[in-house]
Formats: structure tokens, C-alpha cells, sequence
């Protein structure tokens, strides 16, 4: 059986390159190929790097759907199912809003982890008894996760393939995140099998694309001493709170952590208590960036603008806070309610959505009428703190203590973001992977 798995084009945000659409595979499509691939041909196609075939006969088309892909997912579908070919949907937005999926887009939804889907769908298929619905039954387990199919993967159209998810989901639930849904559930993958990804990657340098590195300290601490000996260079996502934990944070940096990626959200605490971010304690964000810089780790800072207590201000305040802080590197986003979240449900009851096309809700749109300022404020704020953290003078105020650390730093401040044009020009000339692992080497010097 031809089975064809697609992952639909994103939309750009204002300050993004198709350095950022070429970022890294879709592992998820990756793993269902693993699941498959012994007994079925399976292709993986991505929009974002390549047109979609449509003039090809798979017997079964599957789509990875998140909230933004979903209006293209559903016009990728409708082609399909014109020449009576089979298309099931999966992903998040599937998997949390599936009370929001309208009727007819597809012809299959898969809800839940594809360990417990995909095999039943393909199976049903065959015997020509496609049911509409495939339901992940229960809580997957780490023993239950399956490996990316790393070799299938093509190199060159990636800045990056040595992406690796040592979990799934997030031990807290912040009203407005993806995990604050029913259907979102924390789980640790096996050890063995993690490392085993490490080195199917065959890199020195890895990313754990987690929701949440240490949402399981003991796990995390078990999983450090096991790589400690490997003379890894990793980065990964954590919480505020692992600089109330500095044996961790140290055991962090001994095994190779070179930064960390932070959702901070807001500086202004009424913001960050408003969401039930309750990990969060803003009062204490500067001792908590001083403790991790201590540690020779940088921290990527990941903002969001729009909650409920954000006034015309928190723009100015939060530049400011960021470069006397020195924080290395900046994500900000547009407060986005995304559907199956209680945010989406607290906004839809109070009548503040003003935007219904959901390739808008990429957070860097604004689809909901702010409590403290006009839509026209939050978008315009958005865009100027983008312009003034990565402008040339931040950049240089922002540069780190630490000299060692100047080549990582520059790398992202001005390659990426700075003058990512540039850097995206060099990539269409030399592939995205020989760019990704210039900088990989040029990292070594951290």
C-alpha cells in the first residue's frame, strides 16, 4: 500500500525567512513512516520545502494539522477526495479541538497518539472498513513511543535534523497553551530508546524539542548522567522554576547544555497569574537569569503579548527588562486562543474573538479584542519590540559576559534574525543543511 503523509505550508510571521519554514523535519510524519515502512510504501512531503504531488495515487493521504495549517490542510484534503482517495487528518489542532472540526473535511480524524491509530486505520483500509473516527483509547507510555525514521529524512532541505523529543506533553496546564487540553497528557520516553535517537542522528550537537526538558526532574536527572559521558552540545526548553533546582541546573551544564528556552510570558506578574501560570513568578525572574547565567547557560526568553493585564506600556518595559537582563535571545507572540483551550473557551463566551480564518492564529496575529489596548496597539507593539531587540545597538548591549559564548550569540542575533534575508539567500545556494552545520562548527568554539 502507498501511503502519503503531508505536512501543509505555515504562514510566515512578519519577522520570519523561509530559514524558519526549512527549520526541521516533521518528526510526527516521521514516526508514523517508522511505524509503517516495513510493510507499506511510505512518503512524506512537506509543503514548506517542496509542492505537493497531486497528480499521484496513494491509496491513503495523511495530514499533520496544527491550528494555523488547518484552512490549507482542508483544501489539500478536498483535491484528494475529489479522486476518491482517503484522507485522514492527525495532529494537535485534531487531537484538542476535535469538537471544532467541521464535518466533511476529511474523511478520517485521528484523535490521540498514532501508536494507537495509525495501524488500526491502515488495517481497516484494507478491508475496506475506514471508520471516521480513530480514538487514542489511553495514557501512551514512554515503552510505547516510536522513533522517528531519522534515515529517511532528506538532509539538505533542513537547517537542522538533529532535533530529538525525550517526552511528550507538559506537566502544566497555562490556560492558554495546547497542553491545558483534556487530551494532552505528560509522558517520558524510555532512556534507552532516547539515546538510541541520539545516535541515529549522528551528531554531537542536539536539540530536544520537548515541551517541557525538565517537566520530570528525576527523569531528566537519570537521563543527564546517562549522556554526561557522550561530550554532547544540547539545548533544550524548560520552566522558570529550574533555577529553584541549581544540583540539576550544574548537572545541566556538565553534560553539555548550551542554552535554554524559557517561557517567561510576561514581566508583569498580574499578566502571568491571569493564565494560571503558576510556575511562574515574575518578582523573581531576575535573581532566576542571574542564577542560570551563573552557570554559563544562555536563555532564549519567550514572551507573549496581549493578556489581560498588558497595558500600551509592557512593549518599553520588557525591551528594557531584556537588555539590562542581557538575555541572549527573544521569541515573542501574539496572546493566541487557541481552539480546545480554556482561553479559546473564556474568549468565545465573552464575545472577544474577532477573527474566525484560522491561518491568522500563528501568534503573530491579533484575533481576539485585548482587555487594555486596541488591536491596532498590540500588533504595532508587537512589531517594535522585534525591531528594537534585534537592532544593532541592543544586539551589542545584549552581548554576552561570557566571550566564549559571542559565536552562538552572533550566529542567531544577526544570521537569523538580524540579517536573515542574507542567511536565507545562502541557504537556497548551499543547501539548508550545510549552512546549519557551518554553524554548528563555528558553535564549537562555545
Amino acid at each position: 500500500m502507498y501511503i502519503k503523509l503531508i505536512q501543509p505550508k505555515m504562514r510566515k510571521r512578519p519577522m520570519d525567512t523561509d530559514i524558519k519554514t526549512h527549520m526541521s523535519p516533521p518528526l510526527g510524519l516521521y514516526t508514523i513512516v517508522n511505524m509503517l515502512r516495513t510493510e507499506h510504501r511510505v512518503y512524506v512531503e512537506n509543503e514548506n520545502i517542496a509542492n505537493i504531488d497531486f497528480s499521484d495515487k496513494p491509496d491513503i493521504v495523511g495530514i499533520s494539522v496544527t491550528v494555523d495549517t488547518f484552512p490549507r490542510a482542508a483544501a489539500i484534503a478536498k483535491r484528494f477526495r475529489k479522486r476518491s482517495i482517503p484522507v485522514v487528518a492527525g495532529g494537535i489542532h485534531i487531537t484538542t479541538a476535535f469538537d471544532f472540526i467541521p464535518q466533511n473535511c476529511f474523511d478520517v480524524l485521528c484523535v490521540g497518539a498514532a501508536e494507537f491509530t495509525w495501524n488500526d486505520i491502515v488495517k481497516d483500509l484494507e478491508r475496506g472498513e475506514l471508520k471516521p473516527v480513530y480514538r487514542c483509547s489511553k495514557n501512551i507510555t514512554g515503552a510505547d513511543i516510536v522513533s522517528p525514521a531519522y534515515d529517511m529524512i532528506k538532509n539538505d532541505s533542513y537547517l537542522y535534523c538533529n532535533i530529538i523529543h525525550t517526552s511528550r506533553g507538559c506537566p502544566y496546564k497555562c490556560d492558554f497553551c495546547y497542553n491545558s487540553s483534556a487530551e494532552r497528557h505528560y509522558v517520558n520516553r524510555n532512556i534507552d530508546d532516547v539515546i538510541a535517537d541520539i545516535k541515529a542522528v549522528g551528531k554531537k550537537h542536539v536539540m530536544f524539542i520537548d515541551d517541557n526538558f525538565t517537566g520530570n526532574p528525576k527523569w531528566t536527572k537519570k537521563f543527564l548522567e546517562r549522556i554526561k559521558p557522550m561530550k554532547l552540545k544540547w539545548n533544550a526548553a524548560v520552566s522558570i522554576d529550574i533555577a529553584k533546582r541549581p544540583m540539576l541546573l550544574e548537572l545541566m551544564k556538565e553534560s553539555g547544555c548550551m542554552s535554554l528556552f524559557i517561557g517567561f510570558e510576561s514581566i508583569n506578574k498580574s499578566s502571568v497569574s491571569g493564565v494560571h501560570k503558576v510556575q511562574n513568578r515574575a518578582a523573581d525572574y531576575d535573581k532566576a537569569v542571574k542564577i542560570i547565567h551563573s552557570k554559563g547557560i544562555m536563555i532564549n526568553a519567550s514572551f507573549v503579548f496581549g493578556l489581560d493585564s498588558d497595558t500600551p506600556d509592557v512593549f518599553e518595559k520588557t525591551l528594557y527588562w531584556v537588555t539590562r537582563n542581557k538575555i541572549e535571545t527573544v521569541t515573542s507572540h501574539i496572546l493566541t486562543p487557541y481552539p480546545g483551550t480554556k482561553l479559546y473557551d473564556d474568549m468565545l463566551k465573552s464575545g472577544r474573538l474577532i477573527e474566525t480564518d484560522l491561518s491568522f492564529y500563528n501568534t503573530a496575529n491579533v484575533v481576539f479584542k485585548p482587555a487594555n489596548m486596541t488591536p491596532e496597539q498590540l500588533y504595532s507593539g508587537y512589531l517594535w519590540i522585534y525591531r528594537n531587540i534585534y537592532s544593532l545597538p541592543c544586539i551589542i548591549k545584549r552581548m554576552p559576559n561570557n566571550f566564549s559564548q559571542a559565536v552562538p550569540y552572533l550566529l542567531f542575533n544577526l544570521f537569523y534574525r538580524k540579517y536573515g534575508k542574507l542567511t536565507d539567500g545562502m541557504c537556497k545556494l548551499f543547501t539548508y543543511n550545510r549552512i546549519g552545520y557551518l554553524a554548528e562548527k563555528l558553535s564549537k568554539y562555545l
